[in-house]
């Protein structure tokens, strides 16, 4: 099955993880695509893995959302080794005694759907570890 994934910075495969942008002047990394870095203005950027596990280091239960959209859900930051990921936290009840600061979480992907030629979109959360 052919598959594409929701943001650039997911990598599919075997092992999927995400991928930033790093600036090989200073070392910030970026999610997006940059011509210039916002911390020190160097334009030369390599591409750097992200580790798939990390601590939730702030969350929220969203339970209200625009129309169509599930809820409620789990809105969070994580701390994948130093590099802040904004993901949803996924595969688990969302709420306070499932969901807390400083757990473990690690990267899961997950299925969007189908399109008309079979092509499946994929995204990404953090689940529980």
């Amino acid at each position: 099955m052919n598959q594409v994934p929701l943001v650039d910075y997911l990598v599919l495969g075997n092992q999927p993880h995400l991928a930033v942008n790093r600036c090989t002047s200073c070392g910030a990394n970026f999610f997006d695509r940059r011509n210039a870095c916002a911390a020190c203005f160097g334009t030369s950027f390599e591409k750097a893995d992200v580790p798939t596990g990390g601590v939730l280091t702030a969350f929220t239960i969203v339970t209200f959302a625009a129309p169509g959209i599930d809820v409620p859900f789990v809105a969070g930051v994580v701390d994948c080794g130093g590099i802040s990921v904004r993901a949803n936290v996924i595969n688990t009840p969302p709420d306070p005694e499932h969901v807390s600061l400083g757990m473990k979480v690690r990267l899961a992907t997950y299925s969007l759907g189908l399109d008309d030629q079979g092509t499946e979109a994929v995204g990404f959360g953090f689940e529980p570890a």
